[in-house]
């Protein structure tokens, strides 16, 4: 087998966040557990129906400690530069109201085996029930600065209405 490419060159720097009027972007890690907890636990029915969700067994019922390892392992990720996840907060008041996920594309066949496809960037967002007006705006923000900042050949994101 083919080695893979690298999800992003080496001489890429991840952008250390995103900032807009309404929200902030900044790398997800353990120490937003209890704030992404609560955001995706409270709206579980309202993410299952953001585009991109609809085949995706996430999220699902689990405890604040599973989160937590799920938290880990994005940070991990985003240490090893095998996927960027970051967490979505309020400008304002610095609450947790979503999720970006930027991690390789798969390739077309379905081949779980086959690795990322060379540059492409599979992206996933969600944002609380309670804060769903922002997910258009969240949708526009990412997908250019996925264009202006990134190294992607291609994106894959769920286009909003």
């Amino acid at each position: 087998m083919e080695p893979t490419a690298p999800f992003v060159p080496a001489a890429f720097d991840p952008p250390p966040g995103l900032t807009e009027a309404a929200f902030v972007l900044e790398p997800l890690g353990p120490r937003h557990n209890e704030a992404d907890y609560a955001a995706w636990s409270t709206s579980i029915a309202h993410i299952r129906a953001t585009p991109g969700y609809a085949d995706s067994s996430w999220p699902h019922e689990m405890s604040s400690t599973e989160n937590l390892a799920d938290l880990e392992r994005h940070e991990r990720d985003f240490v090893a530069r095998s996927g960027f996840t970051y967490t979505v907060l309020d400008s304002g008041d610095g609450d947790v109201i979503g999720c970006v996920y930027i991690y390789p594309l798969r390739s077309r066949d379905g081949d779980a085996d086959a690795g990322p496809s060379a540059g492409g960037a599979s992206v996933h967002s969600w944002v609380r029930a309670n804060r769903a007006e922002l997910d258009v705006p969240l949708w526009q923000a990412v997908g250019a600065w996925l264009e202006a900042e990134w190294p992607f050949e291609c994106i894959d994101y769920a286009p909003r209405g």
